[in-house]
């Protein structure tokens, strides 16, 4: 069963930075969409970024644009996002999964942006 395992997350003052990293065991990893998705509380499961499998393409979604980057080491079976200008609005717990989502959810990993 292919595990993903996010990590880098925090506390951080508005403005600040955070680079979370997710950890696929997954053998066709370097062929695989990839994504980032977050859940606020009350709140349903959003989509945040996505790359393809060689890093080529990379798509956003409006809130987080020119702020947030979406990356991949395929020789680590390792995504990142890394995350700029923090606003109290992304407060949430960030996961990783395909792009759209087929796996199980891994723990994921808390952001909170204080204002």
């Amino acid at each position: 069963q292919v595990q993903l395992v996010e990590s880098g997350g925090g506390l951080v003052q508005a403005g600040g930075s955070l680079r979370l990293s997710c950890a696929a065991s997954e053998d066709t990893f370097s062929s695989t969409v990839m994504g980032w998705f977050r859940q606020a509380p009350g709140k349903e499961r959003e989509f945040v970024a996505s790359i393809t499998g060689s890093g080529g393409i990379t798509y956003y979604r409006d809130s987080v644009k020119g702020r947030f980057t979406i990356s991949r080491d395929n020789a680590k079976n390792t995504v990142y996002l890394q995350m700029n200008s923090l606003k109290p609005e992304d407060t949430a717990v960030y996961y990783c999964n395909n792009h759209p989502p087929r796996r199980a959810w891994g723990q994921g990993t808390q952001v909170t942006v204080s204002s």
